[in-house]
């Protein structure tokens, strides 16, 4: 039976870390002295919460983020307090980042139907790196207000009432509406890092059906009413596509041609290659960041995104097709991971689907990641987590049923992933009937550098046609 420790002996390293780092302070003069404050107090702070509260999940996150940090804020003390001195900063907060990570993989309990992690540094980094990106979310995403309460449970309870009444609840696939054919976009060239590309723009025209919840304020996103995606092709215009779709918080170029390797896919492996632009990222952003409003616990806006999603890319395969495809692939990571899940239950002519480290409910990745004490005061103003999950069913691939054919649906997840949790990926491997899929030893972010997944990438495109052989 998994029991956590009550009090575990790694959380002194950030305690000592950040005791050395506010010892040393003084020595570096003001400015430096500000800067060392900033892991210090962090990596102490959160080393003390560990210790004391060794189960709460953000505590670790703050641990990663502090180390994280440490190392480059480090570097000066080199040059300013002397090689000793600032190597010692380096190897604690260094020591810091990696013993997050050994936290995160012993205080969570293994996931039935998942492979148990292998305890070791390697996995402890890998972890580490999830719980650092978690860290800088809690600091940076915009989340609704306590005074947009009130809203987001009325929203979520005329929502409900309303899917109720139209038979989507009962039939999801029945919420989502044919986009018609899309016939007239812009080209542009375009070149990235040695990488020549088009990017193809188009007016989106998708609009959220009449009278739901929240529909003027998503048809108020002005940079979302354009729709982006960007296009590798070779000159043979009945070439296999494979369509990649991006995860949360990307949506550019450099970034997305690098996380899905398109120069291998383009060059050796000899597909034409889409990357739509998912709602509210890249150039189709409203916030400061990208992606910011597509996952804050406004779940209307939530529903909007993917019902959008869903529009925009399925007009893409249509403009793919009206190329003179006859083979066209979908594979997306993280949250791309579950548009693509959830287009391939809407598509009913795709050579395969590869969700990657997918998430599959929303609803309850909110609980698990959204801010505690934001969600308590929802709860205590009325806001109820079953009925905003049954308001999120009409864009769940949890609720609708896979078109494609069972031997060319293809999973990857990971055992340690701090963002994704494994049991999210073992409930779409079952609802899809256990089609082939790779568990690696890691987290979410370092998918690329594990050879089974590598594997059973080139594997599905050799098997659904869209490559002739093994690069």
């Amino acid at each position: 039976m998994f029991e956590p420790s009550r009090r575990p002996i790694q959380s002194w390293v950030p305690i000592l870390s950040g005791l050395a780092w506010l010892w040393c302070a003084a020595s570096f003069g003001l400015v430096g002295f500000l800067f060392s404050v900033i892991p210090g107090a962090m990596l102490l702070g959160s080393g003390m919460g560990a210790l004391l509260f060794p189960g709460d999940r953000r505590i670790r996150q703050y641990v990663a983020l502090g180390g994280f940090l440490g190392v480059p804020l480090a570097v000066p003390a080199l040059f300013v307090a002397g090689p000793a001195t600032g190597l010692l900063l380096i190897a604690a907060s260094a020591a810091s980042f990696v013993t997050a990570g050994l936290l995160s993989v012993a205080q969570e309990p293994p996931v039935a139907g998942v492979p148990e992690p292998e305890p070791s540094l390697a996995l402890a980094a890998q972890v580490a790196i999830d719980d650092t990106l978690l860290g800088w979310m809690g600091l940076t995403l915009p989340m609704p207000g306590f005074g947009d309460t009130d809203r987001l449970r009325r929203e979520v309870h005329e929502a409900r009432s309303l899917f109720a009444d139209r038979g989507w609840l009962e039939k999801p696939e029945s919420y989502h509406r044919e986009p018609p054919p899309l016939e007239s976009a812009r080209l542009t060239r375009r070149s990235v890092r040695g990488i020549d590309y088009e990017h193809l723009s188009f007016e989106s025209a998708y609009e959220p059906h009449p009278d739901e919840p929240g529909r003027d304020r998503w048809l108020g996103y002005g940079p979302n009413r354009m729709g982006h995606a960007w296009v590798l092709r070779h000159a043979e215009a009945d070439r296999p596509w494979l369509v990649c779709v991006h995860g949360f918080q990307m949506g550019t170029p450099a970034i997305d041609f690098q996380a899905f390797r398109v120069a291998h896919l383009h060059h050796k492996l000899g597909m034409n290659v889409a990357l739509p632009i998912l709602p509210l990222h890249g150039p189709r952003k409203i916030g400061r960041m990208s992606g910011d409003g597509f996952l804050a616990a406004d779940f209307l806006d939530t529903v909007h995104a993917e019902a959008n999603a869903m529009w925009d890319i399925r007009r893409v395969f249509s403009w793919i097709r009206a190329q003179g495809a006859t083979r066209v692939g979908v594979h997306g990571l993280s949250l791309g991971g579950y548009n693509t899940a959830l287009v391939a239950s809407l598509d009913t002519d795709l050579a395969c689907a590869i969700p990657g480290i997918p998430a599959a409910d929303f609803g309850r990745l909110t609980w698990r990641h959204g801010p505690d004490l934001q969600l308590r005061w929802a709860e205590h103003r009325g806001l109820v987590h079953d009925e905003a999950a049954e308001v999120l069913q009409v864009v769940s691939p949890l609720s609708l049923e896979p078109k494609v054919d069972h031997a060319h649906r293809y999973l990857f997840g990971a055992v340690s992933d701090a963002l994704v949790p494994a049991d999210q990926v073992r409930d779409l491997w079952e609802h899809w009937d256990r089609p082939r899929i790779v568990w690696y030893q890691g987290g979410h972010i370092t998918f690329r550098f594990h050879e089974p997944v590598r594997d059973l990438l080139e594997d599905a495109f050799v098997e659904s046609g869209l490559a002739n052989a093994r690069a």
